[in-house]
Formats: structure tokens, sequence, C-alpha cells
């Protein structure tokens, strides 16, 4: 009995030598973890004073401050392994990350694909927060362009959100690249229509709505004869955002008809031209047309 009572006792006294070996670590360890969190404040109000400087992207700015912040806390802890542990030296730590990162990239492929995509396109800067852009079957403003997706905003007020690797990989339709856009409004004219009259008309009416362009002329184009129309294209240039342009485009419609109207020029309709026969079998079974009638049918 007395020999487990002495076995437990001395057991106990190195176990108690151990931990007071160890609390000056554990102590230096605890000091290092404050210095590192002042030392990843600073980081970070360095690489926002730096960030706005020099780069233009806010989105840019917010992931630099986000790798001085992280990169501060990997190496402050790195520093705590091994004064913790002695016998820990930096090799053995970079191998461990090193055999992590392999097995973490892996089982997360997609999401540091989306992570790199999203560093390139605020690199690139195909576009910029709050264009209106076309992605696929997705059409709205940009919102926000995070690391792992880009926030669109459609014009019916829905949010939608895009793999970055989807937005960096696919055709990007940006509508608000330049401050003007054209739209183009189909005009079909009757055939008995003067076509000089109706061209200038159409190139009057459209240069005086408001919103339209000035420095930019309009133009006026026939581009096609149809089954009941000579069809006219009116092309004008407005502000690129959609507002304007589908505002502007009412406009210009209403003003169109008004103008055609108050010429005597009619918008045509399709007019089909039936022929109806009363038709009687002779003794050899041939059809022959004993009377005529036709009748003009339109179709609105």
């Amino acid at each position: 009995m007395n020999q487990v009572t002495d076995i437990v006792i001395n057991s106990s006294k190195e176990l108690l030598a151990e931990a007071i070996k160890v609390i000056p670590a554990i102590i230096t360890a605890l000091i290092v973890i404050m210095l590192t969190r002042y030392a990843a404040d600073f980081a970070k109000k360095a690489a926002d004073k730096v960030g706005r400087k020099v780069l233009e992207s806010k989105s840019l700015q917010l992931l630099l401050n986000k790798i001085a912040h992280n990169a501060t806390w990997v190496i402050g802890i790195i520093i705590v392994c091994v004064i913790v542990f002695p016998g820990l030296s930096f090799g053995d730590i970079i191998a461990t990350l090193g055999l992590s990162t392999v097995a973490i990239g892996f089982a997360f492929q997609d999401i540091f694909k989306n992570f790199l995509a999203g560093i390139l396109i605020l690199i690139q800067r195909p576009f910029h927060i709050d264009d209106q852009i076309i992605i696929g079957n997705y059409e709205g403003t940009v919102e926000r362009i995070d690391i792992r997706t880009t926030l669109l905003r459609t014009y019916d007020g829905e949010m939608i959100l895009l793999p970055n690797s989807e937005v960096f990989t696919s055709a990007v339709r940006v509508r608000t690249a330049f401050k003007q856009r054209r739209t183009d409004i189909e005009v079909g004219i009757s055939y008995d229509a003067s076509l000089p009259q109706a061209r200038d008309i159409l190139l009057q009416t459209i240069a005086q709505v408001e919103g339209v362009v000035a420095d930019i002329p309009p133009e006026i184009d026939i581009v096609s004869f149809d089954d009941s129309c000579i069809n006219f294209v009116v092309r004008y240039w407005t502000s690129s955002r959609q507002p304007q342009v589908r505002q502007i485009q009412t406009k210009a419609m209403i003003a169109i008809k008004k103008a055609l109207d108050a010429a005597n020029i009619s918008i045509a309709y399709p007019v089909r031209t039936v022929y109806l026969y009363n038709q009687e079998v002779d003794n050899h079974n041939n059809y022959l047309p004993a009377q005529t009638e036709i009748n003009s049918l339109k179709e609105i």
C-alpha cells in the first residue's frame, strides 16, 4: 500500500514539475495571442489605407483587408504553437499545413474555384458595382461582388446569386459599359404612303422626343417589303440605363403614332385577299368555276 502511495506522489510531483515548466510558455503564448490581436487590427487598418490609395474597387479593398487580417492571425498562431510545443519546428508546421491544404482542396474544390474566380473578377474588373449586365438567362444590376458569388438585383426586385466561376467563364453582356445605348423600333407603313414623307416625319418626330441623345443623330432605314407594309426601322440613342431606355421607348412610340396619324399615314396591318368560288361538277367530274366573288378580309 505504501508503495502505491509513493508512486502516486512521485507521479504527481513530476506532473507538477512539468506544469511549472510549461507555465512560462503558456503565459508567453497568451501574450503573443494578445499581441497578435492588436497586430491584426493594425494590419487591417494599414491595408485599408493602402487599398484606398492604390485600388479603386471597394470589393478589392475589402479583400485586401481580409487577407492582411487573416494572414496576421495565421502567423501569430504558428508562433504560439512553436512556443507551447518546443519540439515542433516551423518545417513540421509547414509540412502539416501542406498536407492539410491538399486534403481541404479536394474537399472544397468548388469553393476554392469560386474564390479564385472572384479574385480574378475583382482584379480584371470586367464590370463594376451598379452595372446592368446579362449572364446567361439572368439580367439585372450588380449589387455586390463577393469572394464566392456575384449578386444581381433583377428589374422586378429579385436577388440572384451567381457563382463567380460561372460568371468568370460565361459570356457577360454589360449593358451599361458605355453612357449611351441604341434602341431600334420597327414601324410598318402602308404601301399607299409616300416613303420620303414618312421617312422625314419619323426623323423629325424621334429627334424631338425627350431623352433621345442629340449628339448622335437618329437614323431611319427602310429594311424590307412585307406582305402588307413597308418596314421602317427607327434607330436612336439614349442613356444606357434600363429604366430610361424603357421610358423613352414608350414616349417614342406614342409620338410616332401621333405624328403619322396627323399626316394621314397609316401604320399597316396584315391584309389577306380570299377568292371564293362556286363550283359545279360536270359529267366528266371536272370542276368548273361558275361565279367568282372577291372579298378583302382585314385582320386587325
